[in-house]
């Protein structure tokens, strides 16, 4: 526990103290209303809501990097909670007049609306307010407009109180998922952060696969998809990781270019990966009224796939370039970094076990989370104990902790991390780990700000549509013209996807996506689930691709190249990322939609054949170089695998066989030496 408290403690120095008492706050707020339930969820939401802009005006400033104007900042973020606490104490009110404002009530709408706007551009700069923007003055206006777009015209009365005092606008249920989900594993993942799960992560995969050919790059692919299960944060997985795996790929030989590609498509990637895929699988489960569960299977498979073709693009890449890995004696081993910190994964697999086996996600959360302080703050004091008794019977009360979590009070689980709690204040280090989790609950804070503020700021597009009943308008243009081809109107909900995705993070992407353009893919037969996946996986891509590919300009720096010719590279890299969704919608069974096994086994073989003849035609190298038509056949072959039409798939599999057969026999020397 030493490495992350240490680097949490020099954090500590840079928070102001009000700052971090107001964190600190909010996380326990959020676990206490997890835990007890004692207010209504209108209530809930408004204080996340005020919390958060509280949070937003005294960390980021009005322009530049300095530090905000404290005494506007405060008086911003306290107008901001007002507004919560208007919410809460006139609550019953509200509900009794509903429809009806009065001036006060439309004052405070007015002023949560504006705080709400201008916290979004602080925190994700102008694009997403822009949006929001257009659809708020489409409520005002919208009855000038011609033809279909025209509504019958709405009053200011009538958007505030659908927007700021309802629940299909700024409390809607994206802000919802966000005050209980998504912030109970936002601080999961931040316990786990500074725990040293990042580390095992790292030295896992340089153990497995550093020495290996082209091994730094495959290590930020497999380190980034392991990320992926407790952050689901693709920029900040850049950041993270990037840190480490760019400047090791470039030593070893890779361009700059391609270094930043594979580092941001894999971090994009670490969305799909359940069981936390962004916390996007949350809120997709609450909007289609489904279990988590079955979000979570439908995306494990393309999940797979996805980074299977990364890392099958990065080998043939260093396959072509002769590229070497690590020397071996240079790798950390991964089963001495598993032994080390083996107890780490413990909540992250209990979490999983409990997120299929029913349970909702905010009690598998709560349990999560409630493990993970029992497991540090455990550690913290048999590592330090020299009695190898004292540490068998702590793994036995852990186990017998966790199979009895079902029946147990959270009343007793508070009482036990009660009990670590004081223990560690008497062990030598251990009130350094008991920095470290106070410093995990602040962290936490600072890291739902940006998913708060979006799913927060979204509810204005949700709002006005549901008032205003654009999404029938929208979906009737994508069903006229998916009458006459599916294919198109798929295309054109990618596009939208992919140009919403420019300059906003991937949540409200998929909302906005979510609530216009797959109620249109429902009606054209395709299943709910893999209609909301399929925008799901559009808005991660468009992090990658050009002229904003967000996640590609963070890597730019660490790199030391043009954001741009990453994204080129990126794009190249997760071909597969393009292809997979459409082959879903085409067969549903790649997303384990449905009863047959056999179907979805089908699917999966077609896939990764499909996968690794992209690779060559991007790559241009198998065993050895590809000439044009060989790289042209196996495209051709690729596309036939995925075009769902009479004899497609026996074209494809005939074409396939016989490039890889001939690629083989005219370089056999090459093959026996690969194999």
């Amino acid at each position: 526990m030493s490495e992350p408290t240490q680097g949490l403690h020099a954090n500590a120095e840079r928070w102001p103290k009000a700052l971090f008492a107001v964190a600190l706050a909010f996380s326990i707020f959020q676990i206490a209303t997890a835990a007890f339930p004692l207010i209504s969820t209108q209530v809930l939401r408004a204080v996340h809501v005020g919390m958060l802009l509280l949070v937003v005006y005294l960390c980021y400033p009005f322009r530049g990097q300095h530090r905000p104007w404290q005494p506007l900042a405060w008086l911003l973020g306290l107008a901001g909670m007002a507004t919560a606490v208007y919410q809460w104490y006139f609550e019953g009110d509200l509900i009794q007049r509903s429809g009806e404002l009065t001036s006060t009530d439309l004052v405070l709408g007015l002023v949560l609306i504006g705080l709400v706007f201008e916290a979004a551009r602080r925190v994700m700069g102008i694009a997403l307010p822009i949006i929001c923007a257009l659809f708020l003055a489409y409520g005002l206006l919208g009855q000038y407009l011609p033809g279909d777009l025209a509504h019958r015209g709405y009053g200011l009365d009538q958007l505030v109180n659908q927007l700021a005092f309802g629940t299909e606008g700024l409390y809607g249920t994206p802000t919802y998922v966000s005050a209980t989900y998504i912030y109970l594993f936002i601080l999961f993942g931040a316990f786990l952060e500074q725990a040293g799960m990042i580390r095992l992560f790292t030295d896992f995969a340089m153990g497995l696969f550093g020495h290996r050919s082209g091994g730094p790059a495959k290590v930020s692919v497999f380190s980034s998809a392991l990320m992926g299960t407790i952050t689901g944060s693709g920029v900040a997985n850049v950041v993270t990781t990037g840190q480490f795996t760019i400047p090791l790929m470039k030593r070893f030989g890779y361009s700059p270019a391609f270094a930043g590609g594979v580092e941001a498509t894999s971090s994009m990637g670490s969305q799909l990966m359940p069981p936390v895929m962004g916390a996007v699988a949350f809120i997709m489960a609450e909007t289609i009224n489904v279990p988590y569960a079955e979000v979570a299977k439908a995306a494990l498979i393309p999940a797979l796939l996805y980074f299977g073709s990364v890392y099958w693009m990065v080998h043939l890449e260093a396959r072509r370039s002769q590229l070497h890995g690590l020397p071996r004696d240079q790798c950390p081993s991964a089963w001495a970094a598993l032994r080390q910190r083996w107890f780490l994964l413990i909540p992250l697999l209990v979490l999983v076990a409990l997120l299929f086996s029913g349970r909702t996600p905010l009690y598998s959360g709560m349990v999560g989370l409630a493990l993970t302080a029992i497991v540090i703050l455990g550690s913290a004091i048999i590592l330090r104990a020299n009695q190898g008794w004292l540490r068998a019977a702590f793994w036995i009360a852990l186990g017998l902790l966790c199979s009895g979590f079902f029946r147990m009070g959270i009343g007793v689980i508070l009482l036990v991390i009660a009990a670590l709690a004081l223990a560690c204040w008497f062990v030598q280090g251990g009130r350094a780990t008991l920095r470290a989790c106070v410093m995990a609950l602040a962290e936490g804070a600072r890291h739902a700000v940006p998913v708060g503020i979006a799913c927060a700021l979204v509810g204005v597009i949700i709002g006005v549509i549901s008032l205003t009943g654009l999404a029938t308008t929208f979906a009737g243009y994508i069903l006229d013209l998916g009458r006459d081809n599916l294919f198109l109107s798929l295309l054109l909900t990618m596009l939208t996807c992919l140009v919403l995705g420019m300059g906003i993070p991937t949540i409200p992407n998929y909302i906005i996506t979510s609530s216009i353009a797959a109620p249109a893919l429902l009606e054209l037969g395709v299943p709910l689930i893999v209609s909301h996946m399929f925008v799901f996986y559009f808005g991660i891509l468009a992090d990658l691709t050009p002229p904003v590919a967000l996640a590609c300009f963070a890597a730019a720096p660490i790199a030391k190249e043009k954001g741009l010719l990453i994204s080129v590279w990126a794009v190249r890299i997760a071909l597969a990322g393009f292809v997979v969704p459409f082959m879903a919608v085409y067969d549903p069974a790649l997303m384990m939609q449905g009863d047959s096994i056999t179907a979805t086994l089908y699917m999966l073989l077609k896939a990764i054949l499909a996968v690794a003849l992209w690779g060559c035609a991007s790559i241009g190298h198998l065993t050895a170089p590809m000439p044009w038509w060989e790289r042209l056949l196996a495209l051709i072959a690729g596309i036939c695998l995925i075009l769902a039409l009479p004899i497609s798939d026996e074209l494809g599999f005939a074409l396939g066989a016989a490039v890889l057969g001939w690629h083989s026999w005219r370089h056999r020397p090459a093959v026996r030496q690969a194999l």
